[in-house]
Order: C-alpha cells, then structure tokens, then sequence
C-alpha cells in the first residue's frame, strides 16, 4: 500500500507510514489512534500501510498480502480494520477467514483467493518487511512520520500525541 507516495520535500502531503501486521492484538488497539489521525488531518496528511508480518503469528504474510489485494480492489484500509477487528478468528481460521472478509466487504473474494495462491503481492510484502529492518522497526505498530520512528509495540501511550505533534509541524512548514 505504498505506491502513491510523494518524494520526500514536494508539496504533497507529509507521510505517517504505519508499520503494521494484521495478526497483532496491538495493531488492533491501535485502530483508534489510526481513526482519529485520519479524522483530525484527512487529506493532508498520507496513512500508508507498511507491512511487517511477524513470524510468532502464522497467518501475517498471508494477511499482509490479503490487504494488497483489497488495496488493489479499492479497499485498503476498511480492509485491514475488518481484520484486525477479528484478530482472534484470523488465529483459528486462516486463509478461508481472510477470503471470507474480502466477501463480507463485497471485494472480488474468488480474485482473493487466487492472489493468496499466486502470491502476485508477496514482493511487496518482502520489500517492506526489509525496508522496516533496515530502519529499525523490531514490533508492530510503529510509525515513521517527517524521519522519525515512533515504537507501538513496546507502549502505545502518547503515541497520538507525538504523531500530531510532528505531523502539525511539517504541515505548518508547507505554508
């Protein structure tokens, strides 16, 4: 889900990257924060979605690759935050639970079930996995924001508050 971006220093729209893994109870408590940030700038500031599946939970790269498809099919995030709504059921149930979502949200689910199995999103998935060790991401969530990185994963208290924080900045220096 990071394909939209503006380069660094143009007049688009500073980036929150959320650094996230649709298996994590904490990317889950996280939905709040991701809502009001989305509420509070709209446009004006980009949520992209990173992936950073973790390997304790078995059914995060195939998840990962299930939002690619839903971003692909116009519904990205509403996506992600039916998942992760349901962390519990992706535990039990899997990929028949990942494609059952796409159906519940009207997405093509037979076009889901065939991207899980031709994995057409699994460079993606990779390519984030690996930009986020580069830059020291170690849990889910964390956010990158105007060159800072800021650990979910450890504590999400004031977490909001430093996005904003940041984020205000970089819109204050866009006038």
């Amino acid at each position: 889900m990071n394909d939209s971006s503006p380069a660094p220093g143009t007049a688009g729209a500073p980036v929150l990257d959320v650094w996230c893994e649709l298996q994590c109870p904490d990317c889950r408590s996280a939905l709040d924060d991701v809502r009001a940030l989305r509420a509070r700038y709209g446009d004006r500031l980009e949520l992209r979605l990173r992936h950073f599946p973790l390997e304790k939970h078995k059914h995060a790269f195939a998840a990962a690759q299930a939002a690619e498809e839903a971003l692909e099919q116009g519904k990205g995030w509403e996506y992600v935050e039916a998942v992760l709504g349901r962390v519990e059921e992706l535990d039990r149930r899997g990929e028949p639970f990942l494609v059952e979502v796409s159906r519940e949200l009207g997405l093509d689910a037979e076009e889901f079930d065939t991207a899980l199995i031709d994995g057409r999103h699994i460079l993606i998935v990779d390519a984030d996995q690996a930009e986020g060790k580069a830059i020291g991401v170690t849990g889910t969530p964390t956010y990158v924001i105007g060159g800072e990185r800021l650990d979910g994963g450890k504590s999400q208290q004031g977490l909001r508050e430093r996005v904003e924080e940041i984020a205000d900045r970089l819109l204050a220096g866009q006038d």
